[in-house]
């Protein structure tokens, strides 16, 4: 059964009977009706690229050329990836995509001077913008507005706390693996030292995954308590390595602490990895010594794109009742931080 067919049982235009299954205005209630009855009862069933192609070349040209994602955040400054190596990747990755699908990205900024949500939804009419991707919020716990719900919306991270379609670092899976990892190498007391804000911003998935790894591969006796700090700060560091004595420590904290744990290991006489295998978990591992799980920015940009895309042709805007989440696991780097064989274990 296909559109012609209907329209010759309908007696009606193939036209006619493609604006009454679009609920159109121009068709009447009793038509209406009966199209949609009979398109029941013979099984006709629109193709979704079809309707996603037709809606858009029923665009006027102007918006047609220039179909576009609206690329937004809760940062202070219109362009956050230009102030973050880990935000630019992610970026680089969305615009690849988006190309590649036919849409180029246009940056909007929520907290322009004298910008209001209203002022917003109808620069977003005015543009044809069907689709958002949001960059998240520095702060952890943002609200999306919901004046948006016309638009499609994919954020990334778990900043915000509306429950929206998402793509997120799989922090659990990675912390399971850098583990394994050690093990593999021979390390048998490893430790976990987190970092303040990544506990948070992974809503506690490397700690849950550190104790629950220690409970089944070692035993809760074994198991080294987690030290959380804000910044690398020295004194609280060296205790917890003196009084607890891991042979490896996954590190998860930002990439712009990463040089001064190694200048307080090195000033302190720890030798890496010699007396201390470190293996880090951080967004971005560029220009470091260590070893260690790298997020995989480009991927998740393109993953954002393509589940925007996919929301849009699915027609499901605003906030999700059944939000879909895709985590990824992020890159394996090797350097010089860690030992290169297995020791002996008995």
């Amino acid at each position: 059964m296909n559109l012609r067919r209907l329209a010759l049982l309908a007696k009606l235009s193939p036209s006619a009977v493609s604006l009454a299954l679009r609920d159109s205005p121009k068709i009447s209630v009793a038509t209406k009706k009966r199209v949609h009855e009979l398109a029941n009862r013979f099984g006709y069933k629109a193709d979704a690229l079809v309707v996603e192609m037709m809606r858009h070349l029923r665009k006027p040209p102007s918006v047609r050329q220039t179909a576009c994602f609206g690329v937004i955040s809760f940062y202070d400054n219109l362009r956050p990836w230009e102030h973050s190596l880990h935000l630019t990747r992610i970026y680089d990755g969305m615009k690849m995509r988006a190309g590649q699908l036919g849409y180029r990205l246009e940056p909007l900024w929520l907290r322009a001077p004298g910008m209001t949500h209203q002022r917003f939804k109808g620069i977003l009419e005015a543009r044809g913008i069907e689709g958002l991707l949001c960059f998240g919020s520095p702060d952890l716990d943002q609200e999306f507005p919901v004046d948006f719900n016309r638009c499609a919306i994919v954020t990334l991270g778990l900043s915000i706390r509306t429950s929206l379609h998402r793509v997120i670092s799989h922090a659990y899976n990675d912390t399971a693996e850098a583990l394994n990892r050690l093990y593999r190498l021979g390390y048998r007391r490893p430790g976990l030292v987190l970092g303040q804000y990544e506990e948070i911003r992974s809503a506690h998935a490397h700690s849950a995954a550190y104790l629950g790894w220690c409970e089944h591969r070692l035993s809760l006796d074994e198991t080294l308590p987690i030290l959380r700090l804000d910044q690398v700060e020295p004194r609280p560091l060296l205790s917890w390595l003196e009084r607890h004595r891991p042979d490896a420590i996954v590190f998860v904290h930002l990439h712009n602490v990463l040089n001064e744990l190694r200048a307080v290991l090195r000033k302190n006489g720890v030798r890496v990895p010699k007396d201390l295998g470190v293996l880090v978990i951080s967004p971005v591992l560029d220009n470091t010594v260590f070893s260690g799980l790298q997020e995989n920015q480009v991927l998740m940009g393109t993953w954002a794109v393509e589940l925007l895309a996919s929301r849009i042709a699915n027609r499901d805007f605003g906030v999700p009742e059944h939000p879909r989440i895709e985590m990824i696991e992020s890159l394996w780097v090797d350097n010089r931080s860690l030992r290169q064989s297995p020791s002996t274990v008995d």
